[in-house]
């Protein structure tokens, strides 16, 4: 559905409603992709806090009904383009950081997200009893998702390829919806060593080019595959249709995820080393692996506790919150066209 003057897809007004804002898509992906290297973090919320998630939900929406227009196709360049960059060219660098300086990247992807609330909120002007209903659905859900983070929530997996494909629909979910991390949702599963340990040997097996090490997990990376792609199709064509059908509450449900959102990403903890019989992401730790599990590389898996910040800390803090709101009303500024 193409935007109109009352109703558009994007939040800020262009003198032309169909003109693809690249700038701000591409940016949109780089941001996704971090934020799947992020515990806790959604890529979809980063869309959100860009202006472009209900544009990229009718892209993906339309090139998985076989409907291929120019305008879909450079979204989804964009944003997938930039996603890959973030993750190919920033993993190393974020997972460092977040071992390293775990309250600072965290203060900024607060003020990241909470730059998207006045975004979002414009985009769902007029504010009726609607949008207000959903909002608090959708802070209620969020609150739900951070008491069972918090609660440390597990279970105890699922079996077999049918298992499988649910976890890479789950993962896929995650990165459409605001303010799910897929992680977290595997981790509900208690599927997350599973499947992020076959995409980590299916890599490595093809830096090696050994086959037949890239076959040994096809077992679990076509189930999951499968699974993704399922969860794309079908959880992209039911947003397209409640944001087309139910667009005040939807939105107002959007606006309260984002929203509290942030309650899941207090800066101020620091990671517990772990010890002989913790469990770190779902595996048990033991003689064999406990020099790994210990190494800093993993620190951002270890269990977090919260410590009691020194005034410099918490000024620092609330800067790079205020740094981190004011980069994502830029990043939605740019590329518009004033009326």
């Amino acid at each position: 559905m193409k935007p109109n003057p009352t109703t558009q897809s994007d939040p800020l007004p262009t003198t032309n409603p169909d003109r693809v804002p690249v700038i701000r898509c591409i940016l949109g992906g780089v941001l996704m992709g971090l934020a799947n290297l992020v515990p806790g973090i959604s890529g979809g919320t980063m869309l959100v806090a860009c202006g472009i998630y209900t544009r990229f939900i009718d892209a993906v929406s339309d090139v998985t009904r076989f409907k291929f227009t120019k305008n879909d196709l450079i979204t989804l360049g964009c944003v997938v383009g930039g996603a890959i960059v973030a993750i190919g060219g920033l993993a190393s660098a974020i997972h460092w950081s977040l071992a390293n300086h775990r309250w600072v990247m965290f203060s900024l992807f607060i003020g990241l997200t909470l730059g998207g609330v006045p975004i979002l909120y414009k985009m769902a002007k007029p504010i009726t009893k609607n949008v207000w209903i959903g909002v608090v659905v959708g802070a209620v859900l969020m609150g739900g998702l951070v008491y069972l983070q918090e609660s440390g929530a597990d279970s105890s997996g699922l079996d077999g390829p049918a298992g499988l494909v649910i976890g890479g629909a789950a993962a896929a979910s995650a990165m459409i919806l605001p303010g799910v991390s897929g992680a977290f949702l595997l981790l509900l599963l208690g599927m997350y060593e599973t499947i992020i340990g076959a995409i980590k040997d299916t890599i490595s097996a093809l830096k090696d080019a050994d086959v037949s090490a890239v076959m040994d997990q096809m077992s679990i990376v076509i189930p999951v595959g499968i699974g993704v792609v399922l969860g794309v199709v079908v959880v992209s064509n039911i947003l397209r249709w409640v944001l087309h059908k139910y667009e005040r509450v939807t939105l107002g449900v959007l606006l309260g995820l984002i929203v509290a959102a942030p309650a899941g990403l207090y800066p101020f903890r620091d990671g517990t080393m772990p010890q002989i019989g913790d469990t770190i992401k779902g595996e048990l730790v033991t003689i064999e692996n406990l020099e790994d599990m210990q190494a800093n590389d993993n620190a951002k898996d270890w269990e977090q506790s919260a410590f009691a910040p020194n005034a410099g800390q918490i000024t620092g803090s609330l800067g790079i919150i205020v740094l981190g709101f004011g980069a994502t009303l830029g990043i939605a500024r740019l590329g518009r066209e004033r009326n």
